[in-house]
């Protein structure tokens, strides 16, 4: 970001369609200064659509399916939003979503696609599936495959080019698996499947089917769909462990109450990809209709339009002249036929034959491999004169966010030793444990503070990990949390995204201290460098508070959430995470420990939260404390998707180094899982030392309460020293 050059305007994306996907990558490399990018969709990858009948077919994995929106996110410099949009606010232009703040826009765009689910078809909704949106569908299929149903049966509604090729995929992947039994019906309402097809490319599929034994059914009506079969008007009745719809395209029927001018539910654009009825508002792919050149809803058109959509979108937030958008009147079809074999057709000719199929694949590969292999962006060069580094071995690692940013522990200590006793009465303990611990008239009370650099472009999320961060050492003292005062650090940027950033951020904080029963009560903002979220936070006891020392020989250790954050977002930082092991580790820094401190806390004998100085840090605090030494089950420590992989890789956060000091006091594997001992966590797990006679009931205690809990070692006698093995 360049902060010498204030934000201005905000572009969100709505939804990570191919078009917004090849925008991303343009962005990253021709950003616009002063615009901030926004990305929403459901989720951490888009399923590319040329290559799903190919994984339906098993001739490509999910891994190859997907455009991992993450890196592209992070590539081109925006934040994403895991969140489906739910309306448009034109007026005050916010976009709604269905689980967080409404996020404001100056320019929005539109690759939402469409979906093909029939709502008006009894059962459909709990028995069947559409195969759009591709992500939730690719879910199900796999869900599918994993079941034990040897005689399983399939039925897809819809016999266009869709119906017919996702009806070969599934036929190919079940007689691959060795599901002989396995059954496919095609069924079409029409006299006659691919309508819009060729009488050859209609010949040559429907050989295809009949040579994988699928049944093709056509002149059909669906009446209602049940656990285990699909009914029709006519009384007949079909077997169907798996019901999927391909059955036309569908727009969102939130767009009706946007207020933009809609054919058929779709959006009409013009020649420039603006909303024929707002300036501000962009459409592309298959939710938009192209008013000045209608076409069908088909890929090609949507990868053709992301150049303009690129050129007019930083026009549009720049002040400059947009361009046309001009569709070609015919593209190359290619269809998949179950196997690796494909059936072309363009200009009224048709041909077939593996060869097509080997074509697809390159054409498929080369446009997965733009979005998922980015190019590495030349860092600035090193001057040529600086000051001397005597500690420049191990500083070559990019700073981090979060708790990576953290001073290491025993600089802290240090920096700490010679600090006086308190002198108040009223202040009960201070320094070296989680929290502060006062008394307040008849109450006792607890008192911490923390905050985080930003990992994250996205101010709400943020805003919700510090919130659960800055708790964590509220409730592992066993406490009620109270009240917080909030501190912001904004970067430069005009007033009016300061308003809308910073009611992202109250409302994030609001949320998560509400449903931990606290206020929030005031706070500081300021403007610097880059954004960083901080809480202070009270809370209230109800008897002594649960502190680092007291652990007893015999205990157990429970930890409470797995470990690989730090990893996690060194690596997306550089580029190198998977998207969904980025999503998997932020939805474990967002949950709350309230649960898991309500039930340990009865029976701890210690207790602390895993943050920046790793599992091993904060096990190290909790046995000096204690006077006592630990056993770590290394293969029981639970870890984050991915985290282990990265460690192997000398992936390292910047704070690895500092907390591997503690190597002379810990005895381990040299492995991947042994280095994310010191790997620093943001919003991390309660760990505690409990009673081994109480573990028992205290897992199906967590169990019925949803929460995880993971017994990872045992108290021992003897010097502080942790065994790892």
């Amino acid at each position: 970001m360049d902060i010498e050059r204030p934000l201005t305007r905000d572009l969100v994306l709505i939804g990570g369609g191919h078009t917004h996907a090849l925008a991303l990558r343009m962005w990253g490399m021709a950003p616009l200064p002063g615009a901030r990018v926004t990305l929403i969709n459901p989720g951490p990858t888009s399923p590319y659509t040329g290559m799903l009948p190919g994984y339906v077919a098993g001739h490509y994995t999910r891994h190859q399916l997907d455009i991992d929106l993450v890196r592209l996110a992070r590539f081109a410099g925006a934040r994403i939003v895991f969140d489906k949009a739910a309306g448009i606010d034109r007026q005050d232009k916010l976009v709604h979503l269905e689980g967080r703040a409404p996020i404001r826009y100056d320019i929005a765009s539109l690759d939402i696609g469409v979906t093909a689910d029939l709502p008006s078809l009894a059962g459909f909704d709990a028995h069947a599936h559409s195969v759009k949106p591709l992500g939730p569908f690719a879910d199900a299929w796999q869900a599918f495959l994993e079941r034990p149903a040897p005689r399983a049966a399939c039925v897809v509604i819809g016999g266009g080019v869709a119906g017919a090729e996702i009806a070969l995929a599934m036929a190919h992947r079940q007689q691959a698996a060795g599901r002989t039994g396995a059954t496919v019906t095609l069924l079409e309402a029409g006299a006659e499947i691919l309508p819009a097809a060729t009488k050859r490319t209609r010949r040559i599929l429907r050989r295809a089917l009949a040579r994988y034994g699928v049944r093709l059914v056509t002149g059909v009506e669906v009446s209602r769909i049940s656990d285990g079969a699909v009914e029709l008007t006519d009384g007949q009745s079909f077997p169907s462990d798996f019901t999927v719809s391909t059955a036309g395209a569908r727009a969102y029927p939130w767009l009706a109450a946007t207020g933009l001018a809609l054919t058929q539910g779709f959006i009409d654009v013009g020649m420039d990809l603006r909303t024929s009825t707002d300036p501000n508002i962009f459409a592309v792919g298959d939710c938009a209709h192209l008013a000045h050149a209608p076409r069908p809803k088909a890929g090609v058109f949507a990868v053709r339009e992301a150049p303009v959509l690129f050129h007019n979108l930083k026009a549009a937030l720049s002040g400059q002249s947009l361009r046309v958008y001009a569709p070609q009147a015919d593209y190359l079809k290619l269809i998949s036929a179950g196997e690796r074999s494909a059936v072309a057709e363009k200009h009224s000719v048709t041909l077939s034959g593996r060869w097509l199929w080997s074509l697809k694949d390159r054409i498929d590969s080369r446009f997965m491999a733009r979005l998922n292999q980015l190019p590495a962006m030349t860092p600035a060069p090193a001057p040529a004169l600086r000051a001397l580094d005597d500690e420049a071995v191990g500083r070559e690692e990019m700073l981090c966010g979060g708790c990576g940013s953290k001073v290491g522990r025993d600089v802290l200590s240090e920096a700490l030793a010679g600090q006086r006793p308190g002198l108040r009465a009223d202040t009960l303990s201070g320094i070296g444990d989680d929290a502060a611990v006062l008394q307040s008239g008849g109450r006792l009370q607890v008192i911490s503070t923390d905050h985080l650099r930003a990992f994250t472009q996205d101010p709400y999320l943020l805003a919700q990990i510090a919130s659960v961060h800055a708790l964590g050492d509220v409730w592992a003292m066993g406490a009620a949390p109270q009240a917080a005062l909030l501190s912001i650090t904004l970067p430069r940027m005009s007033e009016r995204m300061q308003a809308a950033t910073l009611s992202e951020i109250i409302a994030a904080v609001g949320r998560v201290l509400g449903e931990a029963g606290a206020d929030l009560v005031g706070g500081h903002t300021s403007v610097g460098e880059e954004l960083s979220v901080g809480l202070t936070v009270t809370g209230l006891l109800n008897g002594p508070a649960i502190g680092l020392a007291g652990a007893r020989p015999g205990d157990a250790l429970v930890l409470t959430k797995p470990v690989g954050t730090g990893v996690i977002l060194a690596a997306e930082k550089r580029g190198l995470a998977r998207g969904s092991d980025v999503a998997s580790a932020l939805s474990s820094m967002k949950r709350p420990l309230a649960a898991a401190s309500r039930l340990l806390g009865p029976e701890a004998h210690a207790m602390t939260d895993v943050t920046g100085f790793g599992l091993a840090g904060h096990l190290m605090n909790l046995l000096e404390a204690s006077g006592v030494a630990a056993r770590l089950y290394l293969t029981d420590v639970p870890v984050l998707a991915g985290a282990e992989t990265l460690s192997a890789q000398q992936v390292r956060s910047s704070i690895w180094r500092a907390n591997a000091r503690l190597e002379d006091q810990v005895s381990r594997p040299a492995s991947a899982l042994g280095d994310l001992l010191y790997d620093p966590q943001t919003a991390g797990g309660l760990l505690a030392a409990v009673p081994a006679a109480c573990v028992p009931k205290l897992l199906a205690d967590f169990q019925a309460a949803g929460e995880p809990a993971f017994v990872i070692g045992e108290i021992l006698e003897g010097a502080p020293r942790i065994n790892a093995d």
